[in-house]
């Protein structure tokens, strides 16, 4: 914006209180919102209308201008709804066709007037009356285009939302997703509940939190890295089936599915397993897919996520011999996985405990090739300090996670509830936090106290939102769905 034309718009709002205009009036006039005067008006002929001569009034951003002397066309633009505005000199009160010739693209203003088609078919209001709402002291961006703009476009996502259909889009998308997960559960007889976010010990997740601090009791709090243990809290005392859409914390990096800052639904069912949630998992997003795209043949990329029928399952075991040929079950410390590794020709890396590396290996050579949806179970226990050992072979826990697009949208488990094996858990996870594993779980007494006074059979679910809504978006990464991702801070 060169400063001329911000020193102009400026001259225009200085005539304009001059004259004893309020540039930013408290109040709107009665009004018909634009998308509802379309639906009224627009199957209506010229003759219709003509006879009609409806009266309305409308009010919206004013989104283009053009002006043939005697003649101006404007664009409001209200809520994604868009009409045009006419005034032409002789016919309209002179008033009002001075006060639209000094408008600027940008400006809010009330028309009122009669309702017509032009020549071209364009349904447009003749103005006979005009209000200015608030006056534009910054054009508006022409359009975003090429790859340099994507900064500025998460930057200011305001401009974003005017500039790009497709980001509008994409936040309709995501409140819909978001309607129609909260309705699925709710159907099925969930209870939708909050939990902290500033918790005195963070847990429920492998992760690195952030740290902040309550000044009146002198006191560290963390912001949470998953809901999971106050959930379950609740179940113990007795809401059988509760769930909490919210947001969660992890001091980590940012990449196409990484963000430090993201949204999560958790839920947790009494009486349930693991197997129970695959089930549930698998009707919530297909319902969910169903009632925003109307299809469960997702469009992707070049292909197609199809989310109909029967979903492969595999065990992380298998997933990993065929990816590799590599037995994580023969090679169960972390020297001989080490040379297992090397010796299939993979580089085993710097990955200090056996569960790491078997992760690592995992998030490189298999989760890249999980495109349709994929439930990967059975995860070692190592990996999985909050769920139930699988009664076949207690090196593995009754664990699935499901993959779509090549990352894992859910995670889910048959929750641990033997208060004894949980406290040994604990008590690993302490010990590689002693070892210097920052993302090892806390040792949380309160917790256990809870789980000593019993929780039953119970099922837990995690999905992670905003990669749900990437895939139904098709979109390539999750600055894409989030209004306003996390960035690396501006070079001065």
């Amino acid at each position: 914006m060169s400063d001329r034309e911000q020193e102009a718009r400026r001259e225009r709002l200085a005539k304009l209180r001059a004259a004893g205009i309020e540039p930013y009036p408290a109040r709107v006039g009665p009004r018909t919102p634009i998308a509802e005067l379309r639906r009224l008006h627009d199957a209506k002929d010229v003759e219709r209308l003509a006879a009609e001569a409806s009266r309305a009034a409308i009010a919206g951003r004013v989104r283009a201008r053009r002006s043939f002397g005697k003649l101006l066309f404007l664009t409001l633009v209200e809520d994604g709804a868009a009409l045009q505005v006419s005034a032409r000199k002789g016919e309209t009160d002179p008033e009002t066709f001075a006060f639209l010739g000094d408008v600027d693209v940008g400006d809010f203003i009330r028309v009122e007037g009669t309702l017509w088609r032009t020549q071209k078919g364009e349904l447009t209001l003749g103005a006979n009356g005009a209000q200015l709402l608030a006056k534009a002291l910054r054009p508006l961006p022409e359009k975003w285009h090429g790859l340099a703009d994507v900064e500025a476009r998460y930057r200011q996502r305001h401009l974003d939302l005017l500039a790009n259909e497709r980001t509008r889009e994409i936040a309709l998308l995501r409140s819909r997703t978001l309607r129609a997960l909260r309705a699925f559960l709710d159907a099925r007889g969930f209870l939708e509940v909050e939990t902290p976010v500033l918790q005195p010990l963070y847990g429920g997740a492998a992760a690195r939190p952030f740290t902040t601090h309550h000044q009146l009791f002198d006191q560290p709090l963390y912001l949470r890295i998953s809901d999971e243990l106050y959930l379950k809290r609740l179940v113990i005392g007795g809401l059988d089936r509760v769930y909490e859409i919210g947001h969660n914390f992890r001091n980590e990096g940012i990449s196409h599915k990484h963000s430090p800052e993201f949204t999560m639904l958790e839920c947790y069912q009494a009486y349930a397993d693991y197997t129970n949630m695959m089930e549930l998992v698998q009707a919530l997003l297909c319902a969910t897919a169903q009632e925003v795209l109307g299809s469960l043949s997702v469009p992707y990329g070049t292909g197609a996520i199809e989310l109909g029928g029967v979903w492969r399952r595999v065990t992380m075991r298998d997933a990993l011999h065929e990816a590799t040929g590599v037995d994580i079950l023969e090679a169960t410390d972390l020297a001989s996985l080490r040379r297992a590794l090397a010796a299939a020709g993979i580089e085993p890396g710097e990955a200090p405990t056996w569960a790491q590396l078997v992760d690592e290996v995992f998030s490189a050579k298999v989760e890249p090739g999980l495109v349709q949806p994929t439930f990967v179970t059975h995860h070692p226990t190592e990996l999985s300090p909050l769920a139930k050992r699988a009664p076949e072979d207690p090196r593995l826990v009754e664990r699935f996670e499901l993959f779509v697009a090549g990352m894992e949208l859910a995670n889910a488990f048959s929750e641990l509830n033997d208060p004894d094996d949980q406290r040994a858990r604990f008590e690993e996870q302490r010990r590689l936090a002693a070892a210097g594993d920052a993302e090892a779980h806390p040792l949380d007494e309160d917790f256990l106290a809870a789980l000593e006074q019993g929780m039953p059979p119970t099922g837990g679910l995690g999905v992670g939102v905003d990669r749900f809504v990437r895939v139904l978006a098709d979109a390539p990464n999750l600055r894409e769905v989030i209004l306003f991702p996390h960035l690396r801070p501006e070079k001065s």
